[in-house]
């Protein structure tokens, strides 16, 4: 005799298989959230320093000094250190802007600009 449908063993196997895949796709979703929030502490970070840098060609070019400040994150709340190292050589300023902050772990970028006079 035939029997048509699913026994109740196919049914379980068969949700055990969808579970294994969803804990995956959980432990997935986490990493990709950390991710997208390191990208948005990194985007802020690089804004930070191109704003400085900005601020800095604006200026007169014998007022461009090394110096540094802290600057807090508008959406996420991070608490940034920005540094920036002035060199002189001739008619020529180089200009190294870094980052710095932390979340758990240390992170920091750095820009490089010259400026003539």
């Amino acid at each position: 005799m035939k029997s048509k449908g699913f026994t109740l063993i196919e049914v379980l196997i068969a949700l055990v298989i969808l579970s294994v895949a969803f804990l995956g796709l959980a432990g997935l979703m986490v990493q990709t959230t950390k991710n997208n929030s390191f990208g948005g502490r990194m985007t802020e970070a690089a804004t930070f320093a191109q704003d400085k840098l900005e601020e800095l060609r604006a200026v007169s070019w014998v007022t461009i000094t090394p110096g540094s400040d802290r600057k807090t994150g508008s959406a996420i709340g991070t608490d940034y250190a920005r540094n920036w190292n002035v060199a002189t050589n001739g008619n020529l300023k180089t200009i190294t802007i870094t980052i710095n902050w932390n979340d758990k772990t240390n992170h920091s970028i750095s820009l490089l600009s010259v400026i003539t006079q």
